[in-house]
């Protein structure tokens, strides 16, 4: 992590934030297992794939293709628009030349196989042979083939006309979510995935569309006991048995599916002791977990909440590893970011491909990586923090390692201090970094700003 980071690459429209059309907004980014393709899908539904080029040396990554996953729809029973939106998009891992990868938006999940197709078209037939005529009785001309032999009969040739990317959807899971279905997650036994709502997690067979198990269920009976909501979910990398879900009362709970088939009783829950004298109106919209993730080995655990990112070792409940404090600066303005919704944005929190380091968002289009975060590490003094903004065009030789205190760009392409301590009244609040990637085999990241996709690197 000694290498610097620097801004490689941007899809997407440079236009102003006041211009945006609000289907182009990305609301997913997923690396798929290898690292040579990336998944964007968006608020108008659309899945846009991103396939390496190799034969650059830098981290490059070109267009492959792109195709319409979602579309609106209208529930008559319940009087309810569903909104095309990509909430997540999960990989699978390749095991033929074709692609797969799962996308839901609030209540449908789709599997979609991504594919070379050859177009072939008929080169040659009988028909192509030069035509002779004689006159018929009654004086009509009359066209006909003239074969003296059967060498003269051809089979038609097919001959290869086009390769094409095609996206077919080969399984469409629906009708098992009564809320919005906000997390998908494959499991390492790749043949099972679960999705999870505010209430429910489901396990699914890949192959088998029209089933589901039910495997966590908090609704009350009485829904006016509601306490908590799940905010995310996923499987452990490597046992195929166990898997986590946070709440939004700050809690993450792993369950063993070994157990029951009801994983109402979890096997460990990992929560921190907060002293109810610190209490106040805004904790429990701030303790909301928004994301939570596994390291690659299945040995830490990162959790990320409105004001902090929190790393826990699977082995110790008791507390967390480390504390990251994010958004200090916002702690006496909470009531400011209560009133523009800006408390309720649901920042993701990434560890990197060699389980050491972590990477998680902010505002003004900044985001943080936090080298070896997992070791002896101080997070947040060798914290770096980077700025995905359309700035990063004009100073892209400009851009140099950023650490806390360190370089940012300004929009005049040179270089400025990112302070721990900005100001609240400069704060873009629009400009938020909500979705990120890192790549699983090198320090390269995906970064999702609005309707721009970026990717830094240190290659």
């Amino acid at each position: 992590m000694d290498e610097s980071w620097k801004f490689s690459q941007c899809f997407g429209d440079k236009g102003d934030v006041e211009n945006i059309t609000e289907a182009d907004i990305i609301s997913t980014v997923e690396f798929d297992h290898t690292g040579d393709y990336l998944a964007t899908g968006d608020r108008g539904g659309r899945v846009v794939l991103f396939e390496r080029n190799e034969n650059k040396k830098n981290c490059e990554y070109r267009f492959y293709t792109e195709f319409q996953s979602h579309d609106a729809e209208f529930d008559y029973l319940k009087s309810l628009e569903i909104e095309e939106k990509i909430n997540k998009i999960k990989w699978l891992k390749r095991s033929n030349t074709s692609n797969f990868l799962l996308s839901t938006n609030d209540k449908t999940i789709k599997l979609w196989k991504i594919f070379e197709k050859q177009i072939k078209m008929v080169a040659e037939n009988n028909l192509s042979e030069t035509n002779s005529y004689h006159h018929g009785f009654g004086g009509s001309t009359q066209q006909h083939k003239s074969f003296q032999s059967a060498n003269n009969l051809k089979l038609p040739r097919v001959t290869l006309h086009d390769t094409i990317t095609a996206a077919q959807p080969k399984k469409i899971y629906a009708n098992a979510h009564a809320y919005h279905i906000n997390s998908i997650s494959v499991n390492s036994d790749g043949e099972t995935f679960l999705s999870a709502d505010d209430l429910r997690i489901n396990l699914w067979n890949l192959g088998i569309a029209d089933q589901s198990f039910n495997i966590v269920d908090i609704k009350p009976v009485n829904m006016e006991e509601l306490t908590e909501v799940i905010t995310s979910a996923e499987f452990h990398p490597e046992d195929c048995n166990l898997f986590m879900y946070s709440s939004s009362k700050g809690t993450i709970k792993l369950s063993d599916m070994r157990m029951n088939s009801l994983c109402d009783n979890h096997a460990k829950v990992f929560e921190e002791y907060v002293d109810p004298k610190n209490h106040n109106f805004f904790t429990e919209i701030t303790s909301s977990i928004s994301d939570v993730k596994f390291s690659n080995n299945g040995r830490y655990i990162v959790s990320r909440d409105y004001m902090t990112v929190k790393i826990w070792d699977l082995a110790m409940e008791r507390a967390p590893v480390k504390t990251i404090n994010i958004h200090e600066q916002l702690r006496s303005r909470l009531c400011d970011t209560y009133e523009n919704d800006a408390i309720f944005d649901k920042f993701e929190v990434q560890f990197s491909g060699d389980n050491n380091s972590i990477m998680t968002g902010s505002y003004n289009n900044n985001f943080m990586i936090y080298p070896d975060a997992t070791g002896a590490s101080d997070p947040e003094k060798d914290r770096i923090v980077l700025q995905a903004d359309k700035s990063a065009f004009k100073a892209k030789k400009l851009n140099q390692n950023r650490r806390k205190g360190g370089l940012g760009v300004n929009p005049n392409g040179g270089l400025s201090m990112i302070r721990k301590d900005v100001d609240f009244e400069t704060i873009d609040f629009k400009k938020s970094i909500l979705h990120l990637s890192w790549h699983p085999r090198e320090n390269s990241v995906a970064i999702a700003a609005t309707n721009n996709l970026y990717i830094f690197s240190t290659l």
